[in-house]
């Protein structure tokens, strides 16, 4: 939850704590007790990754400022002064966290929770999920200490707190892991709240729609999956969301290519075949018409708005 960053408490470590240099990829877990707090006038050169799992936090960056609880990841992009220590009412704050160069296709993921001056506030994260980050975020502290002999280490239970990946191979392992967290919790956090007055069938047939545009929906198809008549389902469908069954396939093919252009390197018919389309001319025409350019020139521009 995004709040004011007024009556921010003071610091109790030194102003200007140092941040690792740019380019190290570093993790930790810490659990710290009330009193705890580092502040970073410079701010870092580093993105900063926090993940909750126990107490609250309270992070400031720039003129904003966050607070944190179990299953929250927020993140710091580099370069505005910020500060972060247990939130003043908390009794701890036990969080992972990583300093690193974040990769550039985790700017797409972050960007809608993005809540002023590059913090951005990953949350509310399903339970469901909760594990697998925090088993994540395990074993990017033991790749992080990887030599480079033999197999990585496994996580140990009570082992050192904090690892620097010193070796190329660690540092991308450790990376590695550290995706897996962001696409976890920016795939699955906020999600839209329902539209009152849908009935629960159309929702439905919205969320298949959403989950996997790419695979061959029709009319019929989705109506069986919420076992109405394609012609009734036609009609509810339309009717509640002011567009067809496959007017919204082709909409969330649409938003699927945008995100595979802005986040991988897929050549555009590659990027159409895995969105739905049956062939990049089909492809081209409809970004073009929905977009206002070629999938080309939308990947070397960038959105002009967010979609």
């Amino acid at each position: 939850m995004t709040v004011s960053a007024d009556g921010l408490p003071e610091t109790a470590a030194e102003p200007g704590a140092p941040a690792p240099p740019s380019g190290l990829v570093v993790v930790g877990h810490f659990d710290q007790p009330p009193g705890y707090r580092v502040e970073r006038p410079r701010g870092a050169d580093s993105w900063l990754f926090t993940w909750t799992t126990g107490g609250r936090g309270l992070l400031r960056h720039g003129s904003t400022q966050a607070r944190a609880a179990a299953g929250d990841l927020v993140v710091l992009a580099p370069g505005v002064p910020h500060g972060y220590g247990v939130e003043p009412t908390a009794s701890h704050w036990e969080f992972w966290w990583a300093h690193c160069r974040a990769r550039p296709t985790w700017r797409t993921w972050l960007r809608p929770y993005d809540v002023g001056a590059g913090l951005y506030v990953v949350t509310p994260t399903p339970d469901a999920v909760h594990g697998r980050v925090e088993a994540a975020f395990r074993r990017m502290l033991a790749d992080a200490r990887w030599t480079g002999a033999d197999a990585p280490p496994a996580p140990v239970a009570g082992e050192e707190p904090v690892a620097v990946a010193h070796g190329t191979a660690a540092r991308e392992l450790a990376l590695c892991s550290l995706e897996e967290v962001v696409l976890l919790t920016a795939g699955t956090a906020r999600k839209a709240p329902a539209q009152p007055g849908v009935d629960a069938r159309v929702r439905r047939a919205q969320a298949l729609i959403d989950a996997d545009p790419a695979a061959p929906h029709s009319v019929r198809s989705l109506a069986e999956h919420v076992a109405l008549s394609p012609s009734r389902f036609a009609h509810l469908f339309t009717g509640q969301l002011g567009q067809s069954p496959m007017r919204a396939l082709r909409e969330a093919r649409l938003r699927h290519a945008a995100r595979l252009l802005e986040s991988t390197g897929l050549s555009v018919d590659r990027v159409a075949a895995a969105s739905g389309f049956a062939s990049a001319p089909h492809f081209n025409r409809a970004f073009r018409e929905r977009y206002g350019r070629p999938p080309g020139a939308y990947r070397s521009d960038g959105p002009m708005v967010d979609n």
